[in-house]
């Protein structure tokens, strides 16, 4: 059988010899194409950001400002202190017996004398009666025995025992007068009573000295109430003993005084003066001690709060004042920014006393410049600002 090739075959193949030489060529146009696109939308990005029309430039960050300043600025320091009771007793029994009555209630303000417990005194009531008898008949004795040796009708020795005997029955009638004293339990100090540890009916054994504290709130000891003076009060705090030369040189000129604020609901604080230095730095904490006491009538202090306290040690006469959110830190130094003709420029600063709120500043600005507050980190030195309306007061005047 014959098979006859068709004539087109030498034609395809041809057209397939020039397939790879059309395909290069396509690939060279399309990458021709797509590298002036590239330098295309990066020339338009260029355009609007560096050369196009006015209307695409960044516009003026928006920033809140306020004016320098100057006044007198307070040098305080600021620490925590702890109100202190100025004495604090806890109460306990001096003789055994059962607790009979108790003549307060738990909290309750007392003077010094008021009657606060009473022991069954019924035994020592006897005891001191039988004393007293006893007293009286060694008396007589003695005064006899002494008219007898007068008359030389006793012996010596025996009229000095008879003496001896008068005297040591007159100690004894004392101890039994005090001991029927102490089945009264009196405060010994105007001050607030505490809860009531040993309740009436209860047996108390005589206590030889005071308990611990805690030893006392676990009702482990004899305390039968722990008494607290609460006025007035002491506010103990600390400062660093670098602060020691401006607290001896203010004590010895105007007298130290401290603000301490309890964080009452008026908002109000509390002028003490300080009446104690301690004479040693706590090598610890390189910190020394000051007390201030509070007359407190109104009890506004509890031993044991901790409060906020404020001492003034010198002040800066005429400082330049700006506020605390004004200042920035730069790289070397700290700087403020101050806006000339609606451009921000950068002024380095010295701070001399950072008050919280203001601080006290040193460097090329004057009172009455325009500094900025709010909106720094979008401000560019030598650069436009867009003067806003500051979130806690009146747009200041345009400088």
């Amino acid at each position: 059988m014959n098979i006859r090739i068709p004539d087109t075959l030498p034609t395809m193949s041809a057209a397939a010899q020039t397939l790879p030489d059309r395909i290069r060529r396509t690939s060279s146009r399309t990458r021709l194409i797509g590298g002036v696109a590239v330098i295309a939308v990066a020339a338009f990005i260029a355009w609007r950001i560096f050369g196009g029309p006015a209307v695409h430039q960044r516009p003026a960050p928006p920033v809140e400002v306020t004016r320098v300043e100057t006044k007198d600025v307070a040098i305080v320091e600021h620490t925590i202190g702890t109100v202190l009771a100025n004495a604090t007793v806890q109460l306990t029994a001096r003789i055994q017996g059962q607790i009979v009555r108790a003549n307060f209630v738990e909290g309750q303000l007392v003077h010094k004398g008021d009657l606060l417990f009473q022991i069954d005194p019924r035994p020592y009531q006897a005891a001191y009666e039988s004393a007293v008898a006893s007293l009286a008949s060694a008396r007589l004795k003695a005064e006899r025995d002494a008219r007898l040796l007068a008359a030389n009708a006793v012996a010596p020795q025996d009229a000095d025992d008879a003496k001896a005997a008068y005297l040591e029955a007159k100690a004894n009638a004392e101890t039994a007068r005090l001991n029927l004293e102490y089945t009264s339990i009196r405060s010994p100090i105007d001050g607030k009573t505490g809860p009531i540890l040993i309740q009436p009916g209860n047996q108390v054994m005589a206590s030889a000295g005071t308990g611990n504290s805690a030893s006392a709130s676990s009702g482990t000891s004899n305390t039968l109430v722990v008494i607290t003076q609460v006025q007035p009060v002491k506010i103990s705090f600390s400062l660093p003993q670098a602060d020691l030369a401006r607290i001896q040189d203010r004590q010895h000129s105007n007298g130290l005084s401290a603000s301490i604020d309890n964080h009452a609901a008026d908002g109000t604080h509390i002028d003490v003066p300080i009446d104690f230095v301690s004479n040693a730095i706590d090598n610890n904490t390189g910190t020394i001690e000051l007390r201030a006491t509070y007359a407190n009538a109104d009890s506004r202090l509890v031993p044991g709060q901790l409060v906020d306290v404020g001492v003034t040690l010198n002040a800066i006469k005429g400082a330049i004042v700006v506020p605390h959110d004004a200042v920035n830190l730069g790289p070397t130094s700290r700087f403020v920014y101050v806006v000339k003709d609606g451009k921000a420029e950068m002024h380095e600063i010295k701070v001399l006393y950072d008050g919280g709120s203001e601080v006290a500043i040193q460097g090329d600005v004057k009172p009455g410049d325009t500094v900025i507050t709010d909106g720094q980190l979008r401000v560019l030195p030598g650069k436009a600002v867009d003067i806003v309306p500051s979130r806690s007061g009146p747009k200041p005047a345009t400088p």
